[in-house]
């Protein structure tokens, strides 16, 4: 039998409804969820802006009274410190985790024994709800039966740890707070970029004689740059809408001193009813974010597009 005798039995061609099925069946799953978000963010967004031009008060209604409840929002003295606190806590707290997290990661880098351990210590503040967080930390800087009791009953009765009933030092009790939940997560995204760093280039450092540090410093940390950039852009995003942590460790307290703009928004638009202002000081929030949001979001597509140019 000759090779031209066998013939490769061919499939049916597939029958067009089922290509046009097989193509609508990815559409047909997300177009629900894509729907919803889209109202969510964006139908959503549109309204709270109306509302904040708006002279709604316990209920929304829609007569339109321009800006005046941005005016009235930036005349409050309470939405300024809520604003002031924010700059404050974001700073220390975005740096505070980032070098702390940073610290750990090139620590369990150098592979020490017991390295699951390590990282599951330190990440589980991470696992912990803020409200727990808040909860338990509002334990340890209470005075009567807290850190300060605990020390006093040692011996040392001067020794003084009361952050929160002291509206000076308050905020400080929020950041630190902070910095301990968001640590191992900071630690956990930089240890990834450690380990993705060519081992090539490491050993390249180390035949020219550079130390560990030199090394980390002229050659890991800068090739891991993005990652430090990612990092701070989720922090700042948790530092602008952070609500639960102070609501259960000081509640914006004492007097105001440890009031944040989502804590105020709450207030004016469950507590006194005022929901045109409340919307506003929302916009507010989401242009804080977008400040953030929107630049990392070019830089990212732009990096993207620098990359595929340049193969």
């Amino acid at each position: 039998m000759s090779t031209h005798d066998l013939t490769v039995p061919v499939a049916p061609p597939a029958a067009p409804w089922r290509q046009r099925l097989g193509t609508m069946v990815p559409i047909l799953v997300l177009a629900p969820s894509l729907a919803v978000s889209f109202i969510y963010v964006f139908v959503f967004t549109l309204w709270t802006l109306y509302l904040s031009l708006s002279n709604s008060s316990l209920m929304p209604t829609y007569g339109f009274v321009g800006l005046d409840n941005y005016a009235s929002l930036w005349a409050n003295r309470r939405w300024n410190i809520a604003y002031t606190n924010l700059f404050l806590f974001s700073g220390f707290y975005i740096v505070g985790s980032m070098a702390i997290g940073l610290l750990l990661a090139i620590l369990i880098d150098q592979r020490v024994r017991g390295e699951a351990v390590w990282r599951t210590i330190f990440l589980y503040p991470l696992a912990v709800s803020f409200i727990v967080t808040g909860t338990v930390w509002s334990w340890l800087y209470n005075p009567v039966d807290g850190i300060q009791a605990f020390v006093r009953g040692l011996g040392w009765t001067d020794f003084s740890f009361a952050l929160t009933a002291n509206r000076n030092t308050a905020i400080y009790a929020v950041i630190i707070t902070g910095i301990w939940q968001s640590s191992g997560f900071a630690m956990a995204l930089f240890l990834a970029g450690l380990r993705s760093v060519d081992p090539d280039l490491i050993k390249a450092a180390q035949i020219d004689g550079a130390s560990v540090s030199r090394t980390y410093r002229k050659v890991i940390l800068p090739t891991i740059a993005p990652i430090f950039l990612a990092v701070a852009v989720i922090q700042i995003q948790f530092a602008i809408k952070t609500f639960d942590l102070v609501a259960a460790l000081t509640r914006g307290g004492p007097g105001v001193s440890t009031t944040f703009p989502a804590i105020y928004v709450y207030d004016l638009m469950f507590q006194r009813g005022q929901i045109g202002e409340g919307a506003a000081a929302a916009m507010m929030m989401l242009a804080a974010l977008a400040v953030v949001l929107v630049p990392y979001s070019l830089w990212i597509v732009w990096r993207r597009r620098a990359e595929g140019r340049n193969g």
